[in-house]
């Protein structure tokens, strides 16, 4: 009972500093950064949220790690980068959005807290697979966000009157204290080559980790072959990027299509495996 009211509270205050920041950025219009306050108070659901991860993931005497643990260290990741990312590039606007999902995300080990794991998942192997693949999977949940409000701006600023300057009246809130369309542009990229790099050691540490457990270095299932499809769409977007200088809108759809595929890689197949068919992972 105690857990589960954590898990409410936590919840809650993450949706109370979504809709404080919702109403006073977006509603309201307010352009100003975060205040030292502001900071401070994203940090309390934080600090519950991790305390609750750490609970289920490293102090339980079974590791359950299901599609909901998986959303909630996502999205928890994804505040704390993105916390993190703001002390060094403003990046205004997205605060609502992080802060939305993470109050429908944390509470989820509790609504479904899924199945033990195997015994091979206490292993150093798996854990360290299961760190990376969390952290590329946190980078491009921003990097889709990223994506997403630069779709607004790009909307803004090419309306039906034409296309004007990032100064004029079409940005105006949080949009207008935004770096240069290019700046987010290129911040776009570094989030999706860190996260590429990562999902690369996430791909090759559970091969490794299938040779040595299954004698095979894949097992060709659902969640393999999404996780791949999405390698091969952020490779195609940095190569593209690199080479040809592929930018606006085909970097924008690209990124989100390899979002995308990711979530169905682990998020969806866990989900239809844990909710739908109501059966353990092997």
């Amino acid at each position: 009972m105690e857990s589960i009211l954590l898990y409410a509270l936590t919840a809650a205050l993450y949706a109370v500093l979504a809709v404080y920041l919702w109403n006073t950025r977006w509603i309201q219009g307010r352009s100003t950064a975060l205040s030292a306050a502001e900071r401070g108070a994203m940090l309390v659901p934080g600090a519950m949220h991790s305390y609750l991860l750490w609970t289920v993931l490293f102090d339980a005497s079974e590791l359950h790690f299901g599609f909901g643990h998986a959303l909630s260290a996502m999205l928890w990741l994804a505040v704390t980068i993105y916390w993190l990312e703001n002390l060094f590039v403003r990046v205004e606007g997205i605060q609502p959005l992080v802060l939305g999902l993470a109050a429908v995300c944390a509470p989820l080990p509790a609504i479904f807290p899924g199945f033990a794991s195997p015994a091979y998942a206490n292993s150093l192997e798996f854990r360290m697979h299961l760190t990376l693949g969390m952290l590329a999977y946190s980078l491009f949940t921003l990097a889709a966000l990223h994506a997403l409000l630069m779709t607004v701006i790009e909307r803004r600023l090419h309306g039906r009157n034409g296309p004007v300057h990032a100064g004029s009246n079409r940005l105006t809130g949080p949009l207008f204290s935004l770096p240069p369309l290019l700046t987010l542009e290129s911040l776009l990229f570094q989030i999706i080559a860190l996260g590429f790099a990562l999902l690369t050691l996430t791909l090759v540490t559970g091969f490794i980790f299938s040779e040595t457990l299954f004698g095979q270095a894949i097992r060709f299932d659902h969640k393999t072959l999404f996780a791949v499809i999405s390698w091969g769409i952020f490779a195609l977007l940095l190569a593209g990027r690199y080479l040809y200088g592929w930018r606006g809108r085909m970097a924008l759809r690209y990124t989100l299509a390899g979002f995308i595929c990711l979530l169905l890689a682990y998020v969806g197949s866990r989900f239809v495996l844990e909710v739908v068919l109501h059966r353990s992972v092997a």
